[in-house]
């Protein structure tokens, strides 16, 4: 298992400072409504990076209108596309929350970005977002021209909740068929639904993300206990993992979700996946939405454009 530093990096740990100093209570604390004003209310971006073109549209979902909003870095170049899902313990979470990641990932690997605001929980509990995700990626493949993406080149990627939503896309796909998927990014993700790691323990109190938090997470999202042996919704209870995309997995030393992402990255390499592992250990979870104020998570939003740029060269 990956390990946290001795102290968390000085910038994030003024980020966190000043979350603390604001008095924000544990999202688990909160209304779903409150929860959701706040969450966006911290991480949407301000001034925003200046971008060649943004569309915000939407699509016939399985619930009803699904938006998208889609980041050109180039318009008139056909380039490789992501399909992107936030972060939010699928109950939270906006296309502004996500909005200055995606940016920098499509501005910096010259990838056509699509993200995704797929349904919430409890409103919609699983498997309602994963339902939204499937059809984007679909959609995207099939509308790849009209949107000036190359549709041989079709990644998924989320934070978090969203990296769950990601790795269980890549399930779907090979159980079920549908568009070739080139790799998954899964940056800290939820991949059980269970407790039972050390980091829970360890980063039990945060920062920004507490055990707490999941374990309502996953009262919120699953119907019934069974839900959580589903490998839709925890993608490490696969009976196999073979044969799936190759996968990108970002760890954070300060994170209840450390354990986990680091298991399904060794479970994926066991299964023969071409996979590649990156942990930050004095970061916390999150930290990618932090590059515009923490250096060293900024240098790691670059690796991850490595892998981008690389066509999954892991």
């Amino acid at each position: 298992m990956a390990d946290a530093a001795d102290e968390l990096d000085a910038q994030a740990q003024a980020v966190v400072d000043d979350v603390s100093e604001r008095g924000v209570p544990e999202w688990s604390a909160l209304s779903v409504e409150s929860a959701r004003r706040l969450e966006d209310e911290l991480f949407a971006a301000s001034g925003p990076l200046a971008f060649a073109r943004v569309t915000d549209l939407a699509i016939d979902g399985p619930g009803g209108e699904l938006p998208l909003r889609v980041y050109h870095p180039d318009p008139g170049t056909r380039l490789p596309a992501l399909c992107f899902f936030h972060g939010g313990l699928w109950a939270l979470g906006t296309l502004d929350s996500i909005d200055g990641v995606c940016r920098r990932l499509a501005r910096r690997a010259g990838r056509i970005v699509v993200s995704v605001d797929y349904r919430l929980a409890p409103e919609q509990p699983f498997p309602a977002g994963l339902e939204d995700c499937v059809t984007a990626v679909e959609w995207v493949a099939e509308h790849a021209a009209s949107l000036g993406a190359d549709g041989g080149r079709l990644a998924v990627g989320g934070t978090s909740a969203g990296g769950n939503l990601a790795a269980a896309t890549c399930l779907f796909t090979r159980e079920f068929g549908g568009p070739g998927i080139e790799g998954q990014l899964l940056l800290y993700p939820m991949v059980d639904c269970s407790l039972d790691y050390p980091s829970y323990d360890e980063q039990a109190d945060g920062p920004l993300l507490t055990r707490r938090d999941v374990a309502w997470a996953h009262e919120t999202y699953l119907r019934s206990p069974v839900d959580r042996y589903n490998p839709f919704a925890a993608p490490i209870r696969a009976d196999s993992l073979d044969s799936l995309p190759p996968a990108l997995v970002v760890t954070a030393g300060f994170d209840p979700l450390r354990d986990e992402g680091a298991a399904y990255a060794d479970a994926l390499a066991d299964a023969g996946v071409p996979t590649r592992h990156d942990h930050e250990p004095a970061m916390p979870h999150g930290f990618l939405s932090l590059a515009a104020e923490v250096d060293a998570a900024d240098a790691a939003l670059d690796r991850v454009v490595d892998v981008l740029e690389s066509g999954f060269a892991v």
